[in-house]
């Protein structure tokens, strides 16, 4: 008997583009190996990260995120923003709440189209990070010629930022950072450029996805880097690849994203047949 045809939404955010996968009707048969036949851009439909939502008794809609290569991630801020959009717009309610790996995120839609997600606290100490061992957080040695001490943290997922002249730099060193010995879980890398008080140039090599237009956890680890390096007060315009994104925090608590999304498109496939060779 031939497999049902699945229905999927194409989204992004500044360009980091996603596909998303509705679940709340039935289970789908998702595994790493669709996962990365599904991200294949050529064979494929193609994505930095696939949301899959499924039903939630503590929230608006539960979402599950993964990468390209199959693996899962802890979260993903412009993915969020993507689905409390569609969310809100279904329920026809300016606020609504994901609830995530990280936690539940309440979020809310603006007047000005954009959307505002509060992303789940940082954790700040070394095995929460995690780091391969007792280090301080705001000091960690990559011992790389040529870069300077990194500020790791989790925004339930693993984060890496190097304040850096030159942002580019994370197309050197990216990939090798990724998988670095001080990171069990591997990690996402920021290369990020503080250009006014208000104002940060970043570039972030995401785990399992590499280098993309941007990343909205990767913003919001930044910002949290900077405001405990001293170097901003507790907001900040990151200016990505895809476009800028607004980031807050005010030394605790959660993290404040706000930024566009879109709809490219949308379409279905067969899960036996998308992505393979032929």
């Amino acid at each position: 008997m031939p497999q049902r045809m699945i229905t999927f939404l194409k989204m992004h955010g500044l360009g980091n583009d996603f596909v998303v996968l509705d679940g709340r009707q039935g289970a789908l048969p998702l595994d790493a190996d669709l996962v990365r036949r599904l991200g294949d851009r050529h064979r494929g439909i193609g994505f930095d990260q696939l949301a899959l939502l499924t039903s939630s008794e503590i929230a608006d809609v539960a979402v599950r995120f993964y990468n390209t290569d199959g693996s899962e991630a802890g979260a993903c801020g412009n993915a969020s923003r993507c689905i409390a959009a569609l969310v809100g717009r279904e329920l026809d309610r300016r606020q609504v709440t994901l609830a995530t790996a990280g936690g539940v995120l309440p979020s809310r839609l603006l007047d000005d189209g954009r959307i505002a997600v509060d992303m789940p606290p940082p954790r700040l100490a070394w095995q929460d990070v995690p780091l391969a061992g007792p280090a301080d957080t705001l000091e960690v040695d990559l011992d790389v010629a040529g870069l300077p001490p990194a500020v790791a943290l989790s925004m339930g997922n693993p984060h890496v930022v190097l304040f850096v002249d030159d942002v580019d730099l994370a197309e050197r060193h990216g990939a090798a950072l990724e998988r670095h010995a001080l990171f069990p879980d591997r990690a996402n890398i920021g290369f990020a450029q503080v250009l006014g008080p208000e104002r940060i140039r970043l570039r972030v090599f995401e785990r399992g996805a590499g280098l993309t237009l941007a990343c909205g956890s990767g913003a919001c680890a930044a910002l949290v880097a900077a405001v405990r390096r001293g170097l901003v007060a507790e907001r900040a315009t990151m200016v990505l690849d895809g476009g800028e994104l607004e980031v807050a925090w005010a030394g605790e608590g959660p993290v404040r994203m706000t930024g566009p999304y879109a709809i490219s498109f949308s379409g279905s496939f067969d899960p036996a047949t998308i992505g393979r060779r032929a």
